[in-house]
């Protein structure tokens, strides 16, 4: 897809944010593992050019950002020494395959917010372990934990707490939840084939018909979400974009719910491929935190409706 071409994607906030956001629906709905990978390199262009800055010629890379438990490398640099990180990153999809990364670390003895960086890697000084994920879901995405040792820096990415903090953040929020859509779009797609196959039944047309109209509105506001990030670029758009994550996460539960029930053992256990993007979208969906993002959500819209 890098060689071809087909991961250059328009800017998110250009004018064609919905393009964008249909490009990656449309890998989510072929192959989830494979659109991960994908909406990773696109996203980290994406915080470069608004850093100001140029990527690495013909590199993918990704964006290795996850802190859980506040996990994460350390930046290390010494008087006159060049920066470099040391530690253990969680959740790096694409741990063995990528040729760069922008890595969020904290800055060693210091209380200041992290720092994303850019870190070629070097696999003398990076290395993965192939046994930190256990699942099924999602296995395609090569997501391991990496340990880097001393592993040089090539750039800083913007200021401490930069990462977050830029107007950009909110957009690539809604391009994971295009993804996460796509996927639910592809599971229903495989699902329906099985019962016009089979000869639908009243019960599997109801589960179908509302799966769809679920499909349809979270497409819907996605398209919304993005015709309003390209009205404001500059505008603060995380209410809005956190509501069509939430509103993506409840399609997606419901058809990893429904379509098991739907289609009942016999389809579901015959065809691998179908239990394979069940998997995958059951996990990577998880990347929403569930009534957590969604009491973030509410509190946001109490505040919204105070001021």
């Amino acid at each position: 897809m890098l060689k071809d071409g087909e991961l250059a994607l328009p800017q998110p906030r250009s004018g064609s944010t919905a393009r964008r956001w249909g490009a990656l629906a449309r890998w989510g709905r072929s192959d989830l593992a494979v659109a991960r990978l994908a909406e990773g390199h696109t996203d980290a262009l994406a915080i470069l050019a608004e850093a100001g800055l140029t990527p690495q010629p013909d590199a993918l890379y990704g964006v290795w950002a996850a802190r859980p438990g506040g996990v994460g490398p350390t930046l290390v640099a010494g008087p006159d020494e060049p920066a470099r990180v040391a530690g253990l990153a969680r959740f790096c999809s694409g741990a063995r395959m990528l040729d760069r990364a922008l890595l969020v670390a904290r800055p060693e003895q210091s209380e200041s917010e992290p720092l994303l960086v850019e870190v070629e890697l070097d696999r003398t000084r990076v290395s993965a372990d192939p046994d930190s994920w256990r699942a099924d879901g999602m296995a395609g995405s090569d997501t391991l934990d990496v340990r880097f040792a001393d592993a040089a820096v090539d750039r800083l990415v913007g200021d401490a707490g930069w990462y977050t903090r830029r107007p950009g953040f909110a957009a690539g929020g809604g391009g994971v939840a295009a993804v996460w859509w796509g996927g639910a779009a592809g599971l229903l797609d495989r699902a329906s084939a099985h019962v016009a196959a089979a000869g639908p039944d009243p019960h599997q047309l109801a589960h179908l018909g509302e799966l769809h109209a679920m499909l349809a509105a979270s497409h819907a506001l996605l398209r919304a979400t993005a015709d309003e990030l390209d009205a404001l670029p500059g505008a603060d758009h995380g209410l809005a974009v956190a509501t069509v994550r939430s509103a993506v996460e409840l399609c997606c539960r419901a058809v990893v719910d429904r379509v098991p029930r739907v289609l009942g053992p016999t389809s579901w256990s015959g065809d691998a491929q179908l239990a394979e993007m069940l998997a995958d979208l059951q996990m990577y969906v998880r990347q929403h935190h569930g009534e957590r993002d969604n009491a973030a959500l509410a509190a946001a819209l109490l505040r919204e409706r105070d001021r």
